[in-house]
């Protein structure tokens, strides 16, 4: 009897929540046998017209056996994806294998009525980053000419598309491997979609607020009362099933009952119920959700499980979600005048947007903001950030015209390639400043769900230097660095004029200024301007003019002690006209003035940055002159080195680890290392092991002299000082006599195995490190080796990918590094072969996720030469990257 073949394993990592092109939301999975009748039911419901398209030729019915063959799949030569919208079927995509292995024939069918919601671009990314993960390499495809929407899915994905004409029927041909194109397309579409779904959010034409309650100062109360108070344009609705009336509006029983389309639902009711009330929000098709209810992460692993089966619910149905425990969220645009938050009042209108995580933080950065008097454009508390995130909010402030610079709390990052690849393209005509504490990454907030990072000390932070974001480390930084992003021009270098009327005060801010990494270009500190307002601010007005007209002098920074007779607000005034005549950033300091608001009517003065402390102004104004400096520099350029071959490493990891299971690595032995290596055009010198003098003659007769020989223990093997290492042996006898003494010198330290290697040209000695993390992914790190890496931490570390700015960057941040560029009359190593190096090792690791470890030490930097002289390697089975080639929310 022949045993039946054994079910196929279900493909569960292909899962995935996907943003729509309109801003909804959709679950995209593996199409099952189970889903038979649904498909049945799918294609019934489709036009005659659609159906002909998809089967050139009408059937108003799918066989039975249609249908087993459209849903029995095997998830590696036949695959099939679904959308679904509330458990209904919306868009099928479906690949084949054809007799050439390495290539499949791809079709569609999108439901009639969400044609030219992207749905059909979605299923082609999804089905190709499937098709390669099972050694598919191109796809290709048959379609009517009158099916131009099709054809167009393909044209516009970014492949280099072939198209052949025959017998009535357009045939389409093309590699699935992703191009520079295809991931810009990708990111295009992305961007479009995920921003149309927070202006749904930000920009509803009708509110709910569900729980909204009589009872003064609760949540739904609040809720409710600051939306009304806030005028907002659109429709107001209350829910509350037991009220009679609330706010003098007549209560519905439910989301249900509201006549016509609800845009937001905002949610406050009791922890059980919330649930329940998403579900109904989800068959009343209301588009996002605020969920102002905490207690989730309380309750938890049952409390984080139905936060996680809440965000499932919210989007299998279309909906974002805001929350859970969300402070709420505001827009100042008087087209929407919308306060949907427990903030008091409506901020007044301005060009800062605000994101941030848990309400507590979100209640200190709303207050830091209004005691500073700064308008915002778009605030969004995201709780537990269990959907919308900050980088939904990046890509929304990309394109709102009301928003000129971008602030964000983070607790925790669940995507941080992504957030960086949205803000490197954010910051180029946006500031953003990102506050973080040094633990975020480390360990989670209560309520957050994902993964932390094992990567080194400042790894994290160097991602986001490399994406051009303002880093910041408190609240009240980030509101001192937004003063002057909002209301100021950028300055243009780093010359600073000191102002004032206290010599003390201007030698503290001068050296301060130097601290900083700015340059004192000009210093009056010894202004009278206790003459009356008539004189007083007529002569700092031209004191300040001039200043800002000096050759080297960037921007000016005024310190003034009170006057009398001078209100703060009219000096506002006066250095707030200079600024503007001379199109540099000029700031304020009012020290002595105890209120720490300072009294500066911003409606009055302009946007003049005003502070208490000239340190904090220092602080400030020096992070937002680097962020010019950054804005100053290329668009970074990524230039794959010549002559690698990604294929044939994917062919030797394939081999290397199809007997591996699990999270266990595979340390490669040195020839196998070379070999991988190899492909990626990096050389490693052979060293060779022996055991008799004579192999090691042998072996150094064969490597040439004059050879080296070192210990295998890693602990000794470049140690010198230690007796781990002998060099320039020149002849057989030298080799014999320092094998003798060398083992000698080690004997305490066991019997240590030994190995022999050629001579490499004199230089500096380095470490260059890579590793793939579970937060960030690749995570690229260099140092010189020694005392500078090993007692001083003096590692500089960066993500790929790296741009050739990024690379030239990386090898000159460690402090040690200026030992590469000549010191003390040494001469100069080659850096140009150091940085190709560092970018073809960069490209390895972003390419291939399967190498979990790499270690080059030593790297010896000589004057014309850069020799790599021992590797460790080890690969193993990675997990998915948080930033992967499809379109995929963060579950």
């Amino acid at each position: 009897m022949v045993k039946p073949e054994p079910a196929p394993e279900y493909p569960a990592h292909w899962e995935a929540d996907v943003v729509l092109r309109d801003g909804g939301t959709g679950h995209l999975r593996p199409m099952t046998a189970a889903d038979a009748d649904a498909v049945q039911a799918f294609h019934m419901a489709q036009s005659q017209n659609s159906i002909y398209l998809r089967f050139f030729t009408y059937k108003s019915k799918l066989t039975a056996k249609e249908l087993r063959r459209f849903t029995e799949l095997d998830y590696r030569n036949r695959v099939a994806f679904v959308i679904t919208r509330g458990g209904e079927i919306i868009g099928i995509g479906r690949y084949d294998r054809l007799d050439d292995p390495a290539e499949a024939e791809v079709a569609f069918n999108v439901s009639d009525a969400n044609q030219g919601r992207g749905l059909g671009s979605i299923l082609l990314e999804h089905l190709a980053a499937a098709a390669r993960e099972n050694g598919i390499g191109k796809f290709s495809a048959e379609v009517l000419p009158e099916n131009r929407k099709m054809i167009q899915v393909f044209s516009e994905a970014g492949y280099e598309v072939h198209r052949h004409f025959d017998d009535g029927v357009i045939s389409l041909h093309f590699d699935i491997d992703p191009t520079e194109k295809s991931r810009a397309v990708m990111e295009s579409r992305e961007h479009r979609a995920e921003a149309r779904s927070v202006a749904g959010l930000v920009a509803p034409t009708s509110v709910a607020v569900i729980g909204a309650s009589r009872e003064w100062g609760s949540v739904g109360q609040q809720l409710l009362e600051h939306v009304v108070e806030g005028t907002f344009t659109g429709t107001i609705h209350a829910v509350n099933q037991d009220a009679l009336e609330v706010s003098g509006m007549l209560p519905y029983a439910s989301i249900s009952e509201v006549p016509g389309p609800v845009d937001l639902a905002v949610i406050a009711v009791p922890y059980s119920q919330v649930p329940a009330v998403v579900e109904q929000c989800g068959k009343a098709g209301v588009k996002g959700l605020v969920v102002a209810t905490a207690g989730f992460a309380d309750d938890g692993e049952a409390g984080l499980a139905r936060q996680r089966a809440l965000v499932r619910q919210a989007r299998a149905n279309g909906m974002r979600l805001v929350g859970p425990a969300s402070l709420g969220l505001a827009n100042t645009d008087p087209a929407v005048s919308l306060n949907a938050s427990m903030a008091p009042a409506l901020p007044r209108a301005g060009g800062l947007g605000i994101f941030t995580q848990s309400a507590a933080l979100g209640v200190s950065l709303f207050a830091s903001m209004s005691r500073r008097d700064l308008g915002m454009s778009t605030m969004l508390s995201a709780g537990n950030r269990a959907d919308v995130s900050g980088n939904d909010m990046m890509q929304f402030w990309e394109d709102d015209p009301n928003t000129t610079a971008c602030a964000l709390y983070l607790e925790s990052i669940g995507n941080p390639r992504k957030f960086s690849r949205i803000s490197r393209r954010l910051a180029r005509s946006k500031p953003v400043i990102v506050a973080k504490s040094d633990s975020m990454g480390l360990r989670l907030p209560p309520g957050h769900v994902v993964r932390t990072t094992q990567a080194p000390a400042g790894a994290l932070d160097a991602m986001l230097r490399q994406s051009g974001v303002v880093r910041v480390n408190t609240i009240e930084e980030l509101s001192d660095v937004a003063q002057i992003v909002v209301g100021q021009p950028l300055p243009q270098g780093p010359g600073l004029a000191i102002i004032g009327n206290s010599a003390a005060m201007g030698s503290v801010v001068a050296d301060a200024t130097e601290q900083y990494g700015l340059t004192v270009a000009a210093l009056e500190s010894t202004l009278m301007l206790d003459t009356g307002q008539s004189r007083a601010l007529p002569l700092l007005r031209r004191t300040v003019l001039e200043a800002l007209a000096r050759d080297g002098v960037d921007s000016a920074i005024v310190t003034l002690l009170p006057v009398i007779g001078l209100t703060v607000e009219n000096i506002a005034k006066t250095l707030q006209a200079c600024s503007e005549e001379t199109g540099k950033p000029v700031i304020a300091v009012f020290s002595g003035v105890f209120d720490p608001r300072i009294h500066v009517n911003r409606q009055m003065s302009g946007s003049l940055p005003a502070y208490s402390s000239p340190g904090a102004a220092i602080a400030a104004l020096a992070a937002v002159t680097r962020y010019a400096h950054w804005l100053t520099l290329e668009s970074p350029v990524f230039e794959p080195p010549a002559g690698v071959n990604p294929q044939a490493v994917e062919t030797l990891l394939d081999t290397w680890l199809e007997n591996v299971s699990g999270d266990g690595l595979v340390t490669l032995s040195a020839a196998q290392a070379r070999e991988l290596l190899g492909h990626y055009g990096i050389g490693v010198m052979e060293s060779v092991p022996f055991g008799s003098e004579d192999e090691a003659v042998a072996a150094a007769e064969r490597l040439g002299w004059p050879v080296a020989i070192k210990t295998i223990d890693p602990s000794l093997r470049h140690r010198l000082d230690l007796g781990g290492v002998r060099i320039n042996i020149e002849n057989a006898d030298s080799l014999r006599r320092n094998i003798v003494q060398m083992r000698k010198y080690l004997k305490p330290y066991g019997d240590k195995e030994l190995e022999v290697q050629s001579m490499a040209e004199v230089g500096q000695s380095c470490t260059l490190r890579a590793i793939e993390d579970p937060l960030l992914g690749p995570v690229v790190s260099f140092g010189l080796s020694g005392d500078a890496v090993n007692l001083l931490d003096d590692w500089a570390h960066r993500v790929p990918p790296l741009s050739v700015g990024d690379t030239a960057e990386l090898v000159r941040s460690p402090r040690a590094a200026v030992k590469l560029f000549g010191y003390e009359g040494l001469p100069a190593g080659n850096v140009a072969a150091l940085e190709d190096l560092v970018a073809r090792v960069a490209m390895l690791k972003d390419e291939h996720p399967e190498v979990a470890f790499l270690e080059f030490k030593p790297i010896l930097v000589g004057p014309t030469t850069v020799t790599v002289l021992a590797v460790d390697l080890r690969i193993g089975n990675p997990a998915q990257r948080t930033d992967s080639a499809r379109r995929a929310m963060i579950s």
